[in-house]
């Protein structure tokens, strides 16, 4: 009996009846089953978020900083609500604990009073956190605790962006206003400079003019020490001369008297002479002289009272001078014990003076000294101030110009500075394509092991018949890989065109699942043919080994060293490894490596199978005489 010949006696047996036929079409439909409704019910889970009902919870009683009043929790609400991420629904603390409680919602968000005020603490003396609240119920979903800790976390960072946002534009403002007051204090200190340069020159020319003051002062110092002393002996002389003429004008007050009395006495001769004359004139007469004799006598007496009248008039003349005189000497005295005082006063002024001048000769020496210090001072003042200018100058350039558009443009970097640029080298469109892979390697060994249900892996019959163990071993096999192949093409168009899966490379993606189911198979093979009934337990339990170390859902790496090691050995992680590369446009290459590795497991499973049939054929019992439906 040929190959042909025992596949087509197989296929009569299972197309025996209409419950076998229904019974094989059920089978060949599990993997189509399991990975078309498996991978449609995840084929986009994360896309449906926003059905995911959320309690949301706001007391955020907001704050107020520099006389605004910002309520932070309202605003994170309204963001959230508008961002559609999940079905929120606002209510109170009371109603979102019940609806946790009963289901109604997956988890709740709380934001508390002091969410703004907390948020806002940083500016002030006692920071501290914000908080959000979550509120989970395993009871409910596990996963969705999990989904509500992402989504906590992305809204701690959305808070953390808009708020540092915030923060970054009143910093940058600020910055930009003390840009604008360093280039005043900038234009300040270059006025400033010119000004103390200025200042520079003129202290120069006050040090120059202190200097010669100091010089003038000096001289006048000595000048009016002089003076100082001259006057005290113009004092002195004048003193001397006041007495003296003093001395003078009582002398002369003495002559004066002396002189008054002559002249009275000279005056009264004088009046006296007539009567004398008659006097004379009537002695002679009484003598008996001759009136010729009295005329001669008087005539010679006469000259003589001429001369005592014309004594009379120069001694009244005298007297008067002398009575002047002794009144200008008076005066003369008056005038010089005037001058006496005025004379001490000028000498007290001159010493007074001459102090003056000495204390402002070391006044001006003084000035002078201050005046060198103050130019000095100055030039340094000049220098600190054109270091000051060019520093501010340079702090100005150093804080760049800015618009309020680029100040929010710079905010918005400061608050987010890093943003994450995704590139795939492969990818996959959704959730469910990412799981295809597995799922459909999966689904064909659920396949292959569900039809060795009803095939049977050996004919005994043939066994007996016949010598030839291999064509026995490929006989066993082609059946189920046949039907494989056909439940691989099945579950390919599901996957394609009822769930709407792309694939980079089809052709070589349906190759890889018909090859994997052949392969599967023979495995199964092996194990029924050496070990029967407990051989398709063993499918079973390898089928759950290559469910966890297959590496289809978490990557592989993250398994325990043990399973680990199994990923390098058992063929389902080469199937999801070469499903991956085909279908999302992977590496040929390494697809080419995982095509050997399952072709090395096909070809040592046949292998292994046929020293069974090869066993079986030694060793043939009645038992296995016994008529099939090979017939």
């Amino acid at each position: 009996m040929k190959i042909p010949a025992m596949i087509g006696a197989e296929l009569r047996r299972l197309t025996a009846s209409p419950m076998a036929v229904i019974a094989l079409i059920a089978l060949m439909a599990v993997p189509i089953l399991y990975g078309g409704l498996y991978l449609w019910a995840n084929q986009d889970p994360y896309g449906k978020f926003s059905e995911v009902p959320v309690g949301l919870v706001v007391e955020d009683t907001g704050a107020t900083s520099n006389g605004t009043t910002t309520n932070y929790g309202e605003k994170v609400a309204d963001n959230l609500v508008e961002g559609k991420a999940f079905d929120w629904n606002r209510m109170s603390a009371g109603a979102a604990r019940s609806a946790l409680k009963n289901g109604d919602v997956d988890f709740t968000v709380t934001i508390p009073k002091t969410f703004s005020e907390a948020l806002l603490s940083a500016s002030g003396t006692s920071p501290h956190q914000a908080r959000i609240e979550l509120e989970t119920n395993d009871a409910n979903n596990y996963l969705a605790s999990s989904i509500g800790s992402g989504a906590v976390e992305k809204i701690r960072r959305s808070v953390a962006e808009m708020v540092g946002q915030e923060a970054a534009d009143k910093l940058l403002t600020g910055l930009s206003d003390v840009r604008g007051k360093l280039e005043e204090a900038a234009d300040g200190a270059s006025q400033l400079y010119d000004g103390a340069n200025t200042a520079v020159s003129g202290s120069g020319q006050l040090a120059d003019g202190t200097s010669q003051l100091a010089d003038g002062a000096s001289q006048l110092a000595g000048g009016t020490a002089q003076i100082a002393d001259g006057s005290q002996q113009l004092a002195a002389g004048a003193a001397t001369l006041a007495d003296g003429a003093q001395q003078v004008s009582a002398g002369n007050q003495q002559i004066a008297q002396y002189a008054d009395q002559a002249g009275s006495l000279v005056q009264q001769a004088t009046n006296a002479l007539p009567q004398a004359r008659s006097d004379i004139a009537a002695a002679l007469a009484d003598r008996g002289m001759s009136q010729a004799d009295i005329d001669a006598i008087l005539a010679k007496l006469d000259p003589l009272g001429d001369k005592l009248r014309s004594g009379n008039d120069t001694v009244q003349g005298a007297v008067g001078k002398i009575d002047q005189l002794a009144d200008g000497s008076a005066q003369v005295a008056s005038g010089s014990a005037t001058l006496a005082d005025k004379s001490q006063q000028l000498a007290d002024g001159a010493q007074t003076a001459a102090t003056g001048a000495a204390t402002l000769s070391t006044g001006a020496a003084a000035a002078r000294d201050g005046a060198k210090s103050l130019h000095d001072g100055l030039g340094t003042l000049s220098t600190g101030i054109g270091t000051l200018r060019d520093g501010l100058k340079a702090g100005v350039d150093a804080i760049p110009s800015s618009t309020p558009e680029l100040r929010e443009q710079q905010a918005k970097t400061i608050a987010n500075p890093v943003d994450v640029s995704s590139d795939k080298v492969a990818a996959a469109k959704d959730y469910g394509q990412g799981l295809a892979p597995f799922f459909a390697a999966l689904a064909g060994w659920i396949g292959i092991y569900a039809l060795f249900l009803i095939i049977k892996p050996i004919s005994r019959r043939a066994v007996t018949a016949l010598h030839s163990p291999i064509r026995i071993t490929l006989a066993g096999w082609l059946t189920p890989a046949a039907f494989g192949a056909l439940q691989m093409l099945g579950l390919l168009g599901v996957l394609a065109w009822a769930l709407g899966f792309t694939f980079q490379n089809g052709w070589g993606a349906l190759g890889i699942m018909v090859l994997a189911s052949a392969t599967y198979a023979a495995i199964i093979l092996a194990l029924n043919v050496w070990l029967g009934s407990v051989g398709q337990f063993m499918g079973l339990v390898l089928m759950v080994l290559q469910l966890v170390t297959a590496g289809g859902t978490f990557p592989w790496q993250t398994l325990p060293a043990p399973l680990a090691a199994l990923h390098h050995v058992l063929p389902m992680g080469y199937v999801v490894d070469a499903m991956r590369q085909l279908m999302y446009g992977g590496q040929v290459g390494r697809a080419m490596t995982d095509l050997a590795v399952l072709g090395i497991w096909m070809v040592g499973s046949l292998l292994i199978a046929m020293i069974g049939v090869t066993r079986m054929t030694h060793k043939r019992t009645l038992r296995d005489l016994q008529p099939s439906l090979i017939g």
